[in-house]
């Protein structure tokens, strides 16, 4: 297989190439298996791109009603996972987490005392369906004489949801709150020994993200590259090996939509917006063969963990795009590494789709040479 069609492929197994959209959005976080989540209106429309025809009202919905829960299952960032999937990811990594975050309670002057002292005024509170925002919950703390000042509250908030006790519930207007896990998720759908659940772990990464390696399996589930092998091993019955070079990529299931070159060829040749933070970049340690080298320090700015939404050109990050939200319409500004006049067509037939998604209609559309 040549590296050109790592990304075509890509476009297929993460649901992005029209043919291989899915009805639900709990469909797409349940193939991906996590859609990384710590800016929700990006996370929205990385799960609504992936649609049919989902709006944001059906992705909050599905948030409302149980379907796709928000928490912190692997690298310590914030990521909506199917609420059957939670338990699961939390038992594959959120302990050696917790062993690796001795240093960091010792800086915050907290202990696991207090953290259980935490936790049991937060279920006393929550017990029976209650759901409390962030600020109404570090009031709750402080009035008991915990102080949550610098990062001691997040850092409570985050261990209580690493050992399981809560996690992220609906919004409350803008305002996020937190549930009780116990009474939020549904019933464990029973016993996995961690082999058998590296093994699932695996295959969903390789359907929702291949042509993928063993390591950015280790990096996107925050695994050892020695637990991402065992993930691999215990679920290669089901994966498929392909080499570009002397590198090993897998998958898994079929290629979503039509198979062949044919389709490979037409999705290269799309135009896609994709979210800020996409699992498109994100969802992989290696990003080479999406992301150009002159592309990148704009996708990254100042390299500081933030990721902007993009533009994909046959797979591969193409330039940056941002929405400015008003009252009765949306305008789209593009920034581009390619000529406008080619794709200018196809990038606001996107922009009109990202439109009814949000349910207001496109105002301007302006183009700029990346780096103007």
């Amino acid at each position: 297989m040549e590296t050109r069609m790592i990304a075509y492929r890509r476009l297929n197994h993460q649901r992005i190439a029209p043919a291989a959209r899915l009805e639900e959005p709990e469909e797409v976080v349940r193939h991906l298996g996590a859609v990384q989540a710590q800016d929700y209106h990006q996370a929205m429309w990385a799960i609504g791109s992936r649609t049919q025809g989902a709006t944001l009202a059906d992705v909050e919905r599905a948030i409302e009603e149980g379907r796709i829960v928000l928490s912190w299952p692997m690298r310590g960032t914030i990521h909506a996972v199917p609420s059957e999937e939670l338990r699961l990811l939390l038992k594959l990594s959120a302990s050696r987490r917790l062993t690796q975050d001795k240093r960091r309670m010792e800086q915050l002057e907290l202990t696991d005392a207090i953290v259980e002292r935490c936790g049991l005024l937060m279920e006393n509170a929550l017990r029976g369906g209650g759901r409390i925002t962030r600020d109404a919950l570090m009031q709750l703390f402080e009035a008991e004489g915990v102080r949550t000042d610098g990062q001691r509250g997040y850092h409570i908030i985050w261990r209580l949801a690493q050992s399981g006790r809560i996690c992220l519930g609906p919004k409350d207007g803008k305002r996020q709150t937190f549930v009780l896990a116990e009474e939020w998720l549904p019933a464990d759908a029973g016993e996995w020994d961690r082999s058998e659940a590296l093994g699932r772990l695996a295959v969903r990464f390789f359907a929702g993200h291949g042509p993928a390696t063993v390591q950015d399996l280790a990096w996107w589930a925050g695994l050892t590259l020695t637990e991402a092998r065992e993930a691999a091993e215990a679920a290669a019955g089901e994966l498929t090996l392909l080499r570009v070079g002397d590198r090993e990529y897998w998958e898994a299931g079929g290629l979503p939509g039509e198979s062949g070159t044919a389709e490979e060829e037409d999705s290269g040749s799309s135009v896609f917006l994709l979210a800020g933070f996409d699992e498109m970049l994100l969802g992989y340690r290696d990003r080479e063969a999406v992301l150009p080298d002159e592309v990148a320090p704009y996708v990254a700015p100042g390299n500081n963990g933030i990721f902007m939404p993009t533009v994909a050109i046959g797979g591969r990050i193409a330039g940056i795009w941002k929405r400015t939200v008003k009252p009765k319409r949306i305008d789209v500004e593009f920034k581009l590494s390619v000529p406008q006049a080619e794709w200018e067509e196809l990038l606001v037939r996107e922009a009109r789709r990202y439109c009814d998604f949000m349910g207001l209609p496109l105002g301007e559309a302006t183009f700029r040479a990346l780096g103007e």
